[in-house]
């Protein structure tokens, strides 16, 4: 009769912590994923290491959340162009009256964007739109999610759509998103809407886009037609 040694049985013994939540139970029916599952294995880990993975996994878990949630129903979003009407004669017209008329319009930023194309500049008017979204948005989960990819996307100097922004608007950035807010970008927002306010702005009300739209409009093209 060979007898089991004492390594034998703590070899078998020993091994990876089973997830309470897998495991099957008469009463209760399996509902743990298995990303909950190796939460709950970096928990019991030795050390702080553990449960700061454990954390992360559910930080992680919370902004998914937040982020689906959000895309089901967003905070007051920006009217599109989509399903706008066509602009008035008059509304055309009020866009050279103001930068503030234009890019307030839903039409005439999509007018305007189109024009910022065709200068390879689009990306000023996307870092802009991101920053009113952003603003709009009351869940600090969204809210740190948003403002990542805007970092990325935007101010990032390995970004291909980086915008122009001084050294003390980036460094300024760079402070605010230790802890993001939905006013993070608020200085950076402001220095591009200047920028194609001043540059972008006077060429577009010269370009042939927008005189064409103002000669649709006009009254000897009415009556022409």
């Amino acid at each position: 009769m060979r007898l089991r040694s004492s390594t034998q049985g703590q070899r078998r013994r020993t091994g990876p912590p089973q997830c309470p939540a897998m495991m099957w139970s008469p009463r209760r029916p399996p509902a743990a994923t298995p990303a909950v599952c190796a939460g709950v294995a970096a928990a019991a880990a030795p050390g702080a290491q553990g449960r700061a993975t454990f954390l992360s996994a559910a930080r992680n878990q919370e902004r998914r959340q937040a982020w689906q949630a959000s895309q089901e129903s967003k905070l007051q979003p920006l009217p599109s162009c989509d399903a706008c009407t066509p602009p008035s004669p008059e509304e055309v017209q009020s866009w050279a009256q103001s930068f503030d008329k234009l890019m307030h319009s839903p039409a005439g930023r999509s007018v305007f964007r189109a024009f910022l194309r065709t200068e390879y500049s689009e990306e000023n008017m996307l870092f802009w739109l991101a920053c009113e979204e952003l603003k709009a948005e009351a869940n600090q989960h969204v809210v740190d999610e948003k403002a990542r990819l805007i970092y990325e996307d935007y101010v990032s100097i390995l970004s291909p759509k980086e915008v122009s922004l001084d050294s003390r608007v980036r460094e300024g950035i760079n402070r605010k998103m230790q802890e993001p807010s939905a006013h993070t970008f608020d200085d950076a927002q402001l220095q591009i809407y200047t920028l194609m306010h001043r540059d972008s702005y006077p060429r577009f009300l010269s370009s042939p886009a927008y005189r064409t739209l103002l000669l649709r409009g006009s009254p000897q093209s009415s009556s022409e037609a």
